[in-house]
């Protein structure tokens, strides 16, 4: 049976100030729920957090594990990454890749613990144009490899008709408007806070900014029941829900991998996988995507960003 603490008892656990448990959550990522209305932390969750973020942690976990043919991608989920999977265990005998849906800041700390072999990162950096390079720096000991897996098109998504008239991000303050929003460490809820920066908006301001569901697609299901009127996410789910879709920001999404696991055969494979005819049509069929750049690496740019939002 799982042990739950109070702020008071995580406080006391982590021998740190009450108030500094609220800080821990929103800046660190620390597991915790308020599905009774208040604070909650499931003990073994937040045994695992204390892990994870340890530094010079002992190097285990799945890097020995390309032998054996599993391959573990973790980090940001997307559509056409489920389908670049499934391609993969289906015309790649004996092999199998597994994903874990993390949000791009947990893949970046799951490839720190070599729990993954590849990361799925889209953190958009402050200079608006930029993606990954920043962040993965900061949380690994070594730059990576990084590969481009796509672009694609992030946006409002709203029921068919677009019944509340939101045409951008200021109109989600509407009193009557109820958004859906991802968790934070996640690549979508960054852009959504820098988007309401950019508006001049709080989200304390917004309904339904604390409410948070962890794919895409359950953005656009809760859209699709009528349980909220609006929430960001990519065109590809809109277009398989049939809902209509405000346009924010085409982004990068990469696959981010340690340079001594990126000639293994595994991970080859599973680039290769990026010039399948089959993967081509799929990204044509969705919409949203351009792969023009797909399974080639990109390179930092010369000058150096100094990150200041908190993620």
């Amino acid at each position: 049976m799982t042990t739950f603490l109070s702020t008071r008892e995580v406080a006391e656990f982590l021998k740190v100030n009450e108030k500094m448990i609220y800080t821990l959550v929103s800046e660190k990522n620390m597991p915790a729920s308020k599905v009774t209305g208040k604070w909650l932390f499931p003990k073994h969750l937040v045994e695992q957090w204390i892990e994870i973020n340890t530094i010079n942690y002992p190097e285990k976990g799945v890097h020995q594990t390309l032998d054996d043919g599993v391959l573990v991608i973790a980090g940001s989920n997307d559509i056409l990454l489920e389908k670049a999977i499934s391609l993969y265990n289906t015309d790649i005998t004996g092999r199998i890749t597994v994903f874990g849906n993390l949000g791009s800041m947990g893949g970046l700390k799951a490839l720190r613990q070599n729990l993954c072999h590849i990361a799925s990162s889209h953190l958009l950096q402050d200079d608006q144009d930029e993606y990954n390079f920043y962040f993965a720096g900061q949380e690994l000991d070594k730059m990576p490899v990084v590969v481009n897996f796509c672009k694609r098109e992030q946006g409002i998504l709203v029921p068919k008709g677009n019944p509340r008239n939101i045409a951008g991000i200021k109109d989600l303050l509407s009193p009557s408007v109820k958004i859906i929003n991802r968790p934070v460490g996640t690549g979508t809820r960054l852009l959504f806070d820098k988007e309401l920066k950019k508006a001049g908006v709080t989200g304390e301001k917004i309904n339904g900014y604390h409410t948070e569901v962890t794919r895409h697609m359950d953005v656009g299901l809760e859209i699709l029941s009528g349980r909220v009127d609006a929430g960001l996410a990519i065109r590809p789910v809109a277009s398989l829900l049939n809902l209509d879709f405000i346009p924010v920001r085409w982004e990068r999404y990469d696959l981010i991998i340690k340079k001594d696991h990126f000639f293994s055969e595994d991970i080859q494979r599973f680039l290769s996988i990026l010039h399948d005819s089959e993967f081509k049509k799929a990204a044509e069929g969705y919409g949203g995507y351009d792969i023009q750049k797909s399974g080639k690496m990109v390179f930092q740019k010369e000058t150096p960003q100094r990150e200041t939002d908190k993620i």
